[in-house]
């Protein structure tokens, strides 16, 4: 379930983005302060987010994973998750799920804790949208089970 909400003169905000599962094309997320963010899966597993230049402000962002599990139990279920824009590398984020019962539904919220970005930084990655992008690399056991790649536009969908 996505779900978008602010405290009221709090610079922080909790956004829940969708499951790597949902079947949506498209999902528009809206916040008190008119931060918006419409989620897009491609084929495979490509999506594409675009929010307004007010996100790249946030120093906290929260995100609730959901997955199912099959007949086998998970064990060391971790993500690891890079944020680039061009070339530099914006931050890295390492999450560990632990262990995961078989024939299961699971959610987890893990808080992504923003880098302070330069004036010209946020100007350039509003100027050029999805020259933001991210991997998300998901092991079990430390094996690597799926690659995500997504890209950002920060220009408020224009």
């Amino acid at each position: 379930m996505c779900s978008a909400s602010t405290s009221p003169g709090s610079r922080s905000e909790t956004w829940r983005p969708p499951p790597c599962c949902l079947k949506s094309p498209n999902l528009h997320l809206q916040t008190k302060q008119g931060i918006r963010g419409i989620w897009t899966q491609n084929a495979g597993r490509f999506v594409r987010y675009q929010f307004t230049p007010a996100f790249l402000r946030l120093r906290q962002v929260g995100a609730t994973v959901e997955f199912m599990v099959g007949d086998t139990p998970i064990e060391n279920f971790r993500m690891i998750e890079r944020h680039y824009f061009r070339d530099k590398l914006l931050k890295s984020f390492d999450f560990e799920f632990g262990f995961c019962m078989p024939s299961s539904k699971n959610s987890c919220e893990h808080i992504y804790e923003f880098p302070p970005l330069s004036e010209d930084t946020i100007r350039e990655m509003v100027l050029h949208p999805y020259e933001t992008q991210s991997d998300s690399f998901y092991f079990v056991d430390n094996k690597l089970v799926m690659h995500n790649k997504a890209d950002y536009s920060y220009n408020g969908g224009t």
